[in-house]
């Protein structure tokens, strides 16, 4: 018998949960079947998605906290996320957002 994804889901999110707070993950929450939060102890802040106990898919990286976070209230995991992301970086990723500064 197959796993229940939704149980599935649970488990991974409940996993990130433990290590969120050495991680200064924040706004925790579960996108388009990943994991995704708000880390905030590097410059700049990022919205990690993705997320795992020990590593991430990929983040976003934006020059303000409250850019990321409601980014990050504001996306429905597909795409890219909303909002003034200066670059994506992750594995084989490393993209500017053409976006950014245009305005």
């Amino acid at each position: 018998m197959a796993a229940d994804p939704a149980v599935a889901e649970a488990a991974r999110l409940a996993a990130v949960t433990k290590v969120a707070q050495a991680e200064n993950l924040i706004d925790l929450r579960l996108l388009n079947h990943q994991v995704c939060g708000v880390r905030t102890s590097l410059l700049p802040t990022a919205v990690m998605v993705g997320l795992r106990p020990t590593a991430h898919e990929r983040r976003y990286c934006y020059e303000h906290a409250a850019d990321a976070r409601a980014a990050l209230a504001a996306w429905d995991g597909h795409g890219h996320p909303p909002g003034p992301w200066i670059k994506c970086e992750g594995a084989g990723i490393d993209l500017l957002n053409p976006e950014f500064g245009s305005d």
